[in-house]
């Protein structure tokens, strides 16, 4: 296919792309009508919300990143979530976007409450996938910062070394092998591990480390919007339930479901993802 011809498909499907060179992220966005970001979790490709946008964008103006570093995309310097929190602000404001809701997962969940409480009035309702403001408190509400920096064991320069030396050899196959506690089916598994294959590795390590180290919990004070929580299992639905109170206390207006799922609800449970997922953004 000439350029000639891909330029014309892509402007008819009514596709647009943003380049990394622009924001800490790669936007694609397709669909019309409101406006959602959709924010994939930890080294995850935006292809992850492939089926959701597909039944979303008849209704929605739906703009899914893909964070810089992860799966394939350009690595920038650190410290990359903080970088790509400024950026979301400022291509929500340069795309004079109204209020555009928020759906994240995992680590994009953590995102999306991050920039929701610095600029609340820019954003609407906040969808959060099975993450949590402060993940080293989760099921340890005690945990503080400090207490994680101040530990021997943690050593930010011994985390990056540690992902650096990840030998090549045997690693999708080993990633796809632990992803199954996170997803059913074992093609989701490997595409998830195949994503995380080919992402930076000092990113890898360095946003788990600025994620396990910034704590959220008291932000959610700054969030007025409805906050939907749909949550996995965690041993039970009731412990489940549990954990993500306390994560979520202090949010003024919050909805938690829990699903029965693994971590990747829309793969696991699609029809009850998309379901719950219209009806609260119809409320």
């Amino acid at each position: 296919m000439n350029l000639r011809i891909l330029l014309c498909t892509v402007f008819y499907l009514g596709i647009q792309f943003t380049s990394l060179a622009q924001y800490a992220f790669k936007s694609e966005v397709s669909g019309k009508g409101p406006a959602l970001l959709l924010i994939p979790g930890y080294s995850c490709s935006g292809e992850v919300w492939k089926e959701t946008v597909a039944a979303l964008s008849t209704s929605y103006e739906c703009h899914v990143l893909t964070l810089a570093g992860f799966a394939g995309q350009p690595a920038i310097d650190t410290p990359v979530l903080k970088t790509v929190k400024g950026d979301i602000i400022r291509y929500v404001k340069d795309k004079n976007l109204q209020k555009p809701a928020l759906v994240g997962h995992s680590l994009g969940a953590f995102m999306s409450i991050w920039v929701a409480s610095e600029a609340p009035g820019l954003f609407g309702k906040l969808i959060c996938v099975d993450g949590v403001p402060f993940i080293s408190a989760l099921g340890k509400p005690k945990i503080t910062v400090d207490s994680i920096k101040n530990n021997p064991a943690f050593n930010p320069e011994m985390v990056i070394r540690n992902f650096q030396n990840l030998p090549d050899k045997g690693f999708v196959d080993r990633t796809a092998m632990a992803m199954r506690w996170q997803v059913e089916d074992t093609a989701r598994a490997r595409q998830i591990a195949v994503w995380q294959y080919n992402s930076d590795r000092k990113t890898l390590a360095t946003t788990l480390i600025e994620m396990s180290t910034t704590d959220l919990r008291a932000a959610l004070k700054q969030i007025p919007q409805p906050v939907f929580v749909m949550g996995s299992i965690y041993q039970t639905k009731e412990q489940s339930e549990r954990w993500l109170k306390l994560q979520y206390e202090q949010t003024p207006n919050l909805l938690i479901k829990v699903a029965d799922s693994k971590h990747f609800i829309m793969y696991d449970q699609p029809n009850w993802f998309i379901s719950e997922l219209t009806a609260f953004l119809n409320k």
